[in-house]
């Protein structure tokens, strides 16, 4: 029910976003969903299943869309759970808090900033 809930939400207030799966090796380990506008990339939700977690795929993913922000001029901007471990994974990239929702931080991350997670992962 929650699943629906949220699908439902997506769905209402991001219509143009993507929802993707995300493969591995022709498996599904994943979904994102990505919202684009004319000046910034929302990711809406990032999510991978437990046993494909901490092996360099959420990186992967987070640097390309960096890129393709980047070369866009683009803001790219997410809400994390302030309990989530991802966090450490945003905030070397060049993520900041914009706001504190509560439960959420909302980060965003502006061109010109940039850091690979390749590079953060080797400080």
């Amino acid at each position: 029910m929650q699943f629906q809930a949220q699908t439902t939400h997506y769905h209402q207030y991001y219509p143009d976003a993507s929802y993707e799966v995300i493969l591995r090796e022709g498996k599904a380990v994943g979904r994102l969903y990505i919202h684009r506008s004319e000046d910034a990339i929302l990711l809406i939700d990032i999510a991978l299943l437990p046993e494909h977690r901490g092996g360099g795929i959420g990186g992967r993913l987070l640097n390309e869309i960096l890129s393709q922000a980047s070369r866009e001029g683009k803001r790219v901007q997410i809400h994390v759970e302030r309990n989530n471990p991802a966090l450490s994974l945003y905030t070397p990239l060049g993520f900041h808090k914009v706001e504190d929702k509560g439960v959420y931080y909302f980060l965003e991350w502006t061109p010109g900033k940039e850091q690979s997670a390749t590079d953060s992962a080797r400080k």
